[in-house]
């Protein structure tokens, strides 16, 4: 018996690789876990690496997995208290405000100048994570001037998300931390929190779009339940400064990752308007 299954009659026939899809899920899940992430930054392109997912496809199928491990990394980190409910909700009113900014402004933008300045912005945050140690017993009193950084905070969020894609915790975790002095633990807790209403409103427009596998959705989600669990404990055994060391790590991962990307997505550009301008040139 093949350990593989067969994709619905209505899409092109394909055969999902299990080992693909189950390898993805407990590699994110662990990530999410311990860095208080979502897991699509991981998720998109190994779908597409791995399971050969069409690129928009992968992003509508890990929106859909990360909803049960973020369950499962929120449920790790509030068993010792280090989820901040009204920070979360405070960052969701923002968030979803600007992902809907961000979806406007996609065609508006110079996406490839967005880009760039995003993998600045995330090297200023790795060396700052590499410098700063937070403290686990920091407490943010929620007074007018916080509540509207956090509002800010989400909504930029939402921004880039619907601009780039990018997850939101690559982004609210550093920020919690450098930002608004929030302890390393509690800002991953919310993070994941603020990330559930999200990954579900974006879920549910993307079966209405007919852009997410379900299936491979819930062999990468429930994949990923296994390992979150293990990310957030190691989260919470690691010291402070050990942690930031590994998250800012992480983000130089992450930055090789995107300064590909960019060069690529740049290159891509430049044929197609070579190509445009071609036939100009022929008919002059």
């Amino acid at each position: 018996m093949s350990d593989d299954l067969e994709t619905p009659q209505h899409e092109t026939p394909q055969r999902r690789p299990i080992w693909a899809y189950v390898t993805i899920g407990l590699l994110a899940g662990f990530l999410s876990g311990l860095f208080g992430i979502g897991g699509g930054i991981v998720i998109v392109p190994l779908l597409v690496l791995l399971a050969h997912v069409e690129r928009k496809r992968a992003s509508g199928t890990s929106l859909a997995a990360i909803v049960p491990s973020a369950l499962v990394g929120v449920a790790s980190y509030a068993v010792g208290g280090h989820v901040d409910w009204l920070i979360a909700l405070i960052l969701v009113v923002g968030s979803v405000v600007g992902a809907q900014v961000g979806a406007w402004l996609l065609h508006r933008l110079p996406v490839g100048v967005i880009r760039w300045a995003f993998i600045a912005f995330l090297a200023v945050v790795a060396v700052n994570l590499f410098l700063a140690v937070p403290s686990r017993e920091a407490e943010l009193a929620l007074t007018a001037w916080p509540v509207v950084g956090l509002v800010a905070l989400g909504f930029v969020t939402g921004v880039l998300s619907g601009i780039l894609g990018v997850g939101g915790g690559i982004v609210v975790v550093p920020m919690l931390i450098l930002l608004f002095g929030q302890s390393d633990l509690v800002a991953k807790g919310t993070s994941l929190a603020m990330m559930i209403p999200t990954a579900l409103s974006g879920t549910i427009g993307n079966l209405r779009r007919k852009n997410v596998d379900l299936v491979g959705a819930g062999l990468v989600g429930v994949s990923a339940c296994v390992t979150t669990a293990l990310g957030a404990a190691l989260a919470a055994a690691l010291d402070p400064q050990t942690a930031s060391i590994v998250f800012a790590a992480f983000l130089v991962v992450l930055i090789v990752r995107l300064v590909v990307e960019a060069v690529q997505a740049g290159r891509t550009a430049k044929a197609e308007r070579a190509s445009q301008a071609s036939p100009e040139a022929d008919r002059a």
